[in-house]
Parts: C-alpha cells; sequence; structure tokens
C-alpha cells in the first residue's frame, strides 16, 4: 500500500511504502468494541456516591415517644422516608466497574482502527508537523488545508494529530483548537483513534506505532 506525502501546503511531495501487515488486518467489531469498553470502563471515578442511614450525621435519640403524640411511629430522623435521611439502593462507590483484557487484543484493535484510517484515506503524512513558529493559528492554517467544513460549534472535522516524540510546544499550539488533539504515537489509543475522524502523522511516528504496536504483537 502507498500513500502520498504532503508538506505544510497541501501539496504532494512524495509517497510513502506503508507496511503490508496493515493491508492483511481484518475488521472485528467485537474486538474493537470489546477494548473501547475496557478502555471507558478503566477510566471510570465513582464520583457518585450517596450515604445510608447509617452514615448520615445525627438521629440518635427518637424523635417523639411513641405512643400518645397522635402522629407516626418513629425511631430516627434519618430514617430514608425523611427529609435529609439515608438513601435507599443509591450509587456506591465501592461498585468496581474496571475490567481485565490481554495487552495483545488492545494492541490488535488498535491496529485494525489505524489500518481502517489508512484504507479509507483518512490518514494524512506530512513531512513535518512543526510549523515555523509554534502558533495556534499556524497549526490551525496547516490542518484546516486538509479538513472538511462543518456546520456545527468546531467547524470542522476531527483531527488527531500523532506526534513521534513529546514535543510540548506543538502540543500547545494544538491544544486550544476544538476540532483537534494531540497525542504521543506510543500513547496511541482506540477511543482517541475512534472519537476523531482523520489522523495527521510524519513518516517517524509511523515507525514508533509499527515498534510498539506491531512487533510487540507479534
Amino acid at each position: 500500500m502507498k500513500v502520498p506525502l504532503y508538506n505544510q501546503k497541501g501539496e504532494i511531495v512524495g509517497e510513502i511504502e506503508i507496511p503490508q501487515i496493515f493491508d492483511e488486518i481484518k475488521w472485528n467489531p467485537a474486538l474493537v468494541h470489546q477494548v473501547m469498553r475496557w478502555q471507558i470502563l478503566n477510566s471510570y471515578y465513582p464520583w457518585a456516591h450517596t450515604k445510608t442511614r447509617s452514615e448520615v450525621r445525627g438521629g440518635g435519640r427518637k424523635p417523639w415517644p411513641q405512643k400518645h403524640t397522635g402522629r407516626a411511629r418513629h425511631g430516627s430522623i434519618r430514617s430514608p422516608i425523611w427529609k435529609g435521611g439515608g438513601i435507599t439502593f443509591g450509587p456506591r462507590k465501592e461498585k468496581i466497574r474496571s475490567i481485565k483484557i490481554n495487552k495483545k487484543m488492545k494492541r490488535k484493535a488498535i491496529l485494525m482502527v489505524f489500518a481502517q484510517k489508512l484504507k479509507n484515506n483518512l490518514a494524512k503524512f506530512l513531512e513535518s508537523l512543526k510549523p515555523e513558529e509554534y502558533k495556534t493559528k499556524k497549526m490551525h492554517e496547516i490542518l484546516t488545508r486538509f479538513l472538511e467544513k462543518r456546520k456545527t460549534k468546531k467547524k470542522y472535522e476531527s483531527a488527531l494529530v500523532i506526534i513521534p516524540e513529546n514535543d510540548k510546544f506543538l502540543i500547545r499550539s494544538i491544544r486550544n483548537l476544538p476540532y483537534a488533539d494531540a497525542i504521543e504515537a506510543r500513547n496511541l489509543n482506540i477511543l482517541d483513534l475512534l472519537n476523531h475522524k482523520y489522523i495527521f502523522l510524519e513518516p517517524k511516528s509511523l515507525e514508533v506505532i509499527i515498534n510498539t504496536f506491531v512487533k510487540q504483537n507479534g
């Protein structure tokens, strides 16, 4: 498989040979869904937590005598039927939602989605992702030469910029773009690939992806 290599002006300046393994990877939606679910559940934090009647403060004494008041019997103001009382069957932070998955399955699913981007011409290879100066305006000019416009707040199709190594200045110049995100190639994950329509990368980024996900996966 060969894909065009662009410069930052959007002009084709050459071709890149993609390893045959990306052509041979077969799409498996069940595996992709399983790995996506694993990442979502493992990143979940149990913010929602309610207290039972034994945990709510107060209510140590009986609010009024059992008999001769004409009112209903109550033993504590922290009963679930009282305002400010405990919650019955509410969400608890003790519930464990995380699941386990094999590393090979995770890597294979990432390669599947990445291969689909290549086959559908949604991967754009640039000679260099670094602009002349690290400005958000400069990165906006580079990326919008390839992206389609949309009638939404983001105004353009979503894009994921895959950089070969940590470049905090490049990440900062992309961070304020509402339609784009940046990630290191070694940290590539399935949610970022699925949540962005286009991916932008350098030839070096492809080498890192091959070394990280293809070779380790055998």
